[in-house]
Order: C-alpha cells, then sequence, then structure tokens
C-alpha cells in the first residue's frame, strides 16, 4: 500500500492537470485534442482507482497526510487524504461514471465553438477534480473545499450557455439555494472544532465514541451537528426544503445533468453522512428527521414527475425522489444500502441522462415529450439502453435497481411498518412515471414535424458506446449487493465497508421468508403498475392536464409558495430598507452633516467682515466672557 500511497495524490491532480491545460489552452487546441484531453485524464484517474480499490480489498488503508493546512494554536488541520473502503466505492463511481460521460460529451458538444468546447471539457474536470477532494480528504475542511468545487463548478455548468438569462437564473439559483445548506455545514465544523479539538475524522469519532479522556461531545452537541450536517446534505442532495433548485440545473448540457445528478454533486450528502455514521448512529432524533424528510422527498417528487413533460424535468424530479430513498436507508440505519444505490443509481439515471440526450439530439434539440413517439424504430440502441434504464429504477429483478431498492424497503420494514408502506407506494410512483416516459417517448405514432421526422437517426457511437456500457451496468451492477437472503455467504458490499461503517442495527429482524416475501410483493406490485402504463401511454395522444393533474404539472406550486412567503417579502424588505431606511435615514443623517457644516460656514464668514471697529467689538466681548467663567468657576 505504501507504494500506491506514492501516486494517491494523482487521482485527483490528474483531472485539475486536464481543467488547467483545456482552459488556458482553449483558443489554440483543437477539438479533438481538447476531448482527448479531458477525457484522458479521467480515464487515466479511473486506472488509478481501480489500483487502489484492489488495494484497499486487500485490507489495506491509509492516511496520506501532505502537509499542514491550517496550524492555530493547538489546532491543526492537515491536508491528508484518507484511502478506505468507503472512498475507494465512490472514487469508481466518479471516475468511472465520469469517463464515460466525458466520451459522451466529445461528441454530444461538438457543435460548439471550439474555444467554449474547452471551456466546457475544463469545467468538466474541475468538477470532477472537486469532487475526488470531497471523497478523498481526511478531515471535513478538506471534504469542505471540495463541497464548495463541485458547488461552484454547477453554477458553471448550469449557466454553460450564459447568453441566455434564464439559463443564468437557474445557474443563480442553484448557487443560492446551495450556500444555505453550505453555511449550516459551516457552523457544524466549527462546533466540531470547539467540541473536540479536531476535525479529522478518525479523531472526531474517537471523541464522540468517548475514547478521548479529555474530549467529550455531550448528546445535544452530537444532535445539533448532526442536523447541521444534514442541513448541508440537503442542499447537495436536494431534499425538503432545499430540493427546487435540481430541477431548474436541467438548463445545463444534458452530460452536465448526467454528471451533477447521477454520480456526483448531489450523491455528496450521502457520503457525508455515511463517513459521519458514528455520529448520526448516537442521536435517534437526526435519524428520525433524515429518514422523514427523506420519505416525504421521495414521495413528493415522485408525484410531480407523474405529470412532467420535459423528458429531462422527469429525471430531474426522479434523482430527487430516489435521492429521498437514498436518505431513509440513512435515517433507518441502513448506511449500506444507502450507498449501494447511490452505486447503482448512478448507473441507470446516468444511463437514462444521457439516453435522453440521445433523443434530443435525434429531434433536433426537442425535450417536450408530447411532441415525440415512435422513435424505438430509428432510435433503436437508445430505445433498448433507455428501456433496460427503466426497468432497472423500477427495481425488476435480477436488474440493479431491484437489490439497492429492495435493501432499503426491507430497512424501512424493519424500523416502521408506516415507512414501508409510504415507500412501497412510492416505488410504485417510480415505476409509472418512468414507463410513461418510456411510452411516450418510444411508442405509438410520431407526433412531431414532418422536418423532425425526416431528421431521425440514431446517435454516432462516441454516444451510443457509452450508453450500452452503462446498459450492462444497469443489469449486473447490483449482484454486488446481493442480499444475505439470496446469497447465503453474506452480504459482500456490507462486508466490504463493515471497517468504515457500521453494521445496519435491526429494529425488528425478519427471517429470511418474509423478505422473500417483501421481494415479491414489491416487483408483482411494480409489474401491474408497468402494465397499467402501457395500457395508458401506448397509443398517447396529447391533452392537457386538469384538476389535481394541473397542481402536478405545476409542481405544486412550490416556487411560487417560496416567491410568495420568501422571495417577494424579502424583496418588499429591501425595497423600504432602499427607500426609507437608506434615502431617509442613512442619507438624511449624512448630508444633513454636510448641510449644517455647510449653513454654520456661511454664518461664521460674516464675522469675518474686514472693519477694525467689529474686531475691536468681538475682543471686549471674548474678555468679558473668559472673565464671566473665571467668575464662576472659582465659586
Amino acid at each position: 500500500m505504501q507504494n500506491a500511497l506514492q501516486i494517491v495524490y494523482l487521482i485527483p491532480l490528474l483531472p485539475l492537470i486536464g481543467f488547467l491545460i483545456n482552459g488556458l489552452g482553449r483558443k489554440h487546441l483543437s477539438k479533438s485534442l481538447i476531448g482527448l484531453i479531458g477525457s484522458g485524464v479521467i480515464l487515466a484517474s479511473f486506472v488509478l482507482s481501480i489500483w487502489v480499490f484492489l488495494q484497499v480489498k486487500g485490507g489495506n488503508t491509509h492516511i496520506a497526510h501532505y502537509f499542514n493546512f491550517i496550524k492555530v494554536g493547538d489546532l491543526t488541520i492537515p491536508f491528508a487524504f484518507q484511502i478506505d473502503q468507503l472512498s475507494s466505492v465512490f472514487l469508481l463511481i466518479i471516475t468511472g461514471v465520469g469517463f464515460l460521460i466525458h466520451v459522451y460529451s466529445t461528441s454530444y458538444m461538438h457543435e460548439e465553438k471550439t474555444e467554449h468546447f474547452g471551456r466546457y471539457f475544463a469545467y468538466l474536470n474541475l468538477f470532477v477534480f472537486s469532487m475526488l477532494l470531497l471523497v478523498m480528504g481526511a478531515n471535513y475542511v478538506i471534504l469542505f473545499i471540495g463541497w464548495e468545487g463541485v458547488g461552484l463548478c454547477s453554477y458553471l455548468l448550469i449557466g454553460y450557455w450564459f447568453k441566455k438569462p434564464e439559463y443564468n437564473k437557474a445557474a443563480n439559483k442553484a448557487f443560492i439555494m446551495n450556500r444555505i445548506g453550505d453555511l449550516a455545514f459551516l457552523i457544524a465544523i466549527f462546533w466540531i472544532i470547539t467540541r473536540a479539538g479536531s476535525v479529522n475524522f478518525n479523531d472526531v469519532f474517537a471523541v464522540a465514541k468517548g475514547e478521548v479522556e479529555f474530549r467529550a461531545f455531550k448528546p445535544v452537541d452530537i444532535t445539533v451537528v448532526t442536523l447541521l450536517l444534514f442541513i448541508g446534505a440537503t442542499g447537495k442532495s436536494a431534499q425538503i426544503p432545499l430540493y427546487t433548485w435540481l430541477p431548474d440545473a436541467m438548463a445545463g448540457p444534458t452530460p452536465v445533468s448526467a454528471l451533477i445528478h447521477a454520480a456526483t454533486m448531489v450523491t455528496a450528502g450521502i457520503y457525508m453522512i455515511a463517513r459521519s455514521n458514528i455520529l448520526y448512529s448516537m442521536s435517534a432524533v437526526t435519524m428520525n428527521v433524515v429518514a422523514y424528510v427523506g420519505l416525504a422527498t421521495a414521495l413528493l417528487a415522485a408525484t410531480i414527475a407523474l405529470k412532467q413533460n420535459d423528458i429531462k424535468k422527469v429525471l430531474a424530479y426522479s434523482t430527487v425522489s430516489q435521492l429521498g430513498f437514498m436518505f431513509l436507508a440513512l435515517g433507518t440505519g441502513n448506511y449500506v444500502a444507502a450507498v449501494f444505490h447511490v452505486m447503482t443509481h448512478a448507473f441507470f439515471k446516468a444511463l437514462l441522462f444521457l439516453g435522453s440526450g440521445s433523443v434530443i439530439h435525434a429531434m433536433g434539440g426537442e425535450q417536450d415529450i408530447r411532441n415525440m413517439g415512435g422513435l424505438s424504430k430509428k432510435l433503436t440502441i437508445t430505445y433498448v439502453t433507455f428501456l433496460i434504464g427503466c426497468i432497472a429504477i423500477s427495481g425488476i429483478p435480477p436488474f440493479s435497481g431491484f437489490f439497492s431498492k429492495d435493501a432499503i424497503l426491507l430497512s424501512a420494514f424493519e424500523h416502521n411498518k408506516i415507512l414501508y408502506g409510504i415507500a412501497l407506494f412510492t416505488a410504485m410512483l417510480t415505476a409509472f412515471y418512468m414507463f410513461r416516459l418510456l411510452f411516450i417517448t418510444f411508442s405509438g405514432k410520431f407526433r412531431g414535424t414532418q422536418e423532425q421526422e425526416h431528421h431521425l437517426h440514431e446517435s454516432p457511437a462516441a454516444i451510443t458506446i457509452p450508453l450500452i456500457i452503462l446498459a450492462v451496468l444497469s443489469i449486473v451492477g447490483g449482484f454486488v449487493g446481493v442480499p444475505e437472503a439470496l446469497l447465503h455467504g453474506g452480504d459482500r458490499l456490507g462486508e466490504f465497508l463493515a471497517p468504515v461503517i457500521a453494521p445496519a442495527k435491526h429494529a425488528s429482524p425478519v427471517s429470511h421468508n418474509t423478505e422473500y416475501g417483501l421481494m415479491a410483493l414489491s416487483s408483482i406490485l411494480v409489474i401491474i403498475m408497468i402494465i397499467f402504463a402501457w395500457f395508458k401511454f401506448r397509443n398517447y395522444r396529447r391533452s392537457e392536464a386538469t384538476g389535481f393533474g394541473k397542481v402536478l404539472e405545476n409542481k405544486w406550486y412550490v416556487d411560487e409558495l417560496y416567491d410568495k412567503i420568501i422571495v417577494n417579502p424579502l424583496h418588499k424588505f429591501g425595497g423600504f430598507l432602499k427607500s426609507v431606511i437608506e434615502k431617509s435615514v442613512i442619507d438624511g443623517l449624512v448630508n444633513g452633516v454636510g448641510k449644517a457644516v455647510n449653513y454654520g460656514s456661511r454664518q461664521l464668514r460674516l464675522l469675518q467682515s474686514g472693519q477694525a471697529g467689529s474686531y475691536v467689538l468681538l475682543m471686549v466681548l471674548s474678555m468679558l466672557l473668559v472673565f464671566v467663567v473665571q467668575f464662576f468657576l472659582r465659586k
């Protein structure tokens, strides 16, 4: 492992070098060279990540300390990387899926001008660098640096087409809403410093477990810190109430949507809580909050997805819903299931986003599924891979989503039967809206223009090959975490992560027969929903939403509610400060002082009349005044 540690810093460094080369040379390099550099550095990082994973799998873990980043008194914050089982899994996801998205982008973004093409790949490389820094950091400060880095890069990538005002607004919205969560995260870090005297993961967890005699966390400290960290996670991972930025982030290029919303940024909150699992397991209050907020988010986003007509918006709300499932797993103490779903979700959601990009590419930029239909005949590879993605996210065995979804549902069942019932219903909605999307887009008759139909064609190899690879991963990826009920040798993923993540505490463990029954129940209900969607949408005819459907189409009017209760009052308050406080009070005070000085000066200058008699009179009066003052002072 020592040999591996000598080059482990190259994993984040290579994407940073790619960012610098493409960013500085974007006006001088060709598109092919930009794409080669941008994709090549991620591939190299992926190869190194595989090597590190093999080292970690052999039981070797290490903290690579490079230099002291901050040193103030007794507080030392090192720049260090922690290489262990959890970080190695995320390294593979980020670099593996990230590489496929980079390759996809070389074709999808090829129509861009060379300068903008280079800027795009520079941003993409910087994004991957920031995410790698986040998952490799050995303490909360390094994690936070990466955390802020992905926030900045998301702003740059969402607003990539910056000449469109609505895209800039979407980028601003993502940036500002993430700052709300980031402030809570920052407060949590300071709180940890005051109690633990360190931000290193191992030191903080040792204090939390009472292994350090002169340091201690009180129960209230644990609860406050974990809640603050969770608020940070609700921003990055789009949970109630900070989720509305993510659907608007679809303004960015489709490969950006795949990278941000499938494999990297939105999973940052999941990683942070999984990394801090020792702290969270010590606060029942926080665990309940995480579970209930996650489930509420999953259900709310699923209902909204039912009536969305923008192909990317459906996938965006699907991402929010799936993230809610991951938080449900975290809240019920099954951190392994959450990490497992992060992995499988990265496969099938990246596949679905890139598949939607292939459709948009073929449709000449059209994103409204009501103007599509019958595409399966012309886009065969895209259709088959998109179908695989829909099956995987719906949780049909033996596709990847089935195993991770089943692990989350089982954890919810053991924790609380009501939570399980709502989660199962949400899983049914997932299958319905995903196959609604599939059937409206690919089945029936084509509903677009004749020009669109004439130009329909399958995407080039640089787009279809990543789709095929992700489709294969969406099929077989779930076998990494086959449950113990099906694999009597035990849960391999849980065993692998055991040194970092404690095994789930089952509130009321169930038998294998019960687990089989729950698997069968969820699978049957999902299949019923798919059949229902088939009969309803296979020959779709465009119609306008009415009644409750209009509410769902308008996303429960949450954005309008935020505008009414937060944005508009703040604007009015700002207007009051500007017109009353600033102009009348502050400006009035400042201007009043100026006017008083000006007026006083005008009056005083009258004393300088140039008449000797006036000056003698003033001297006499002054002497008289001095005598009077002295007389009273002596008394």
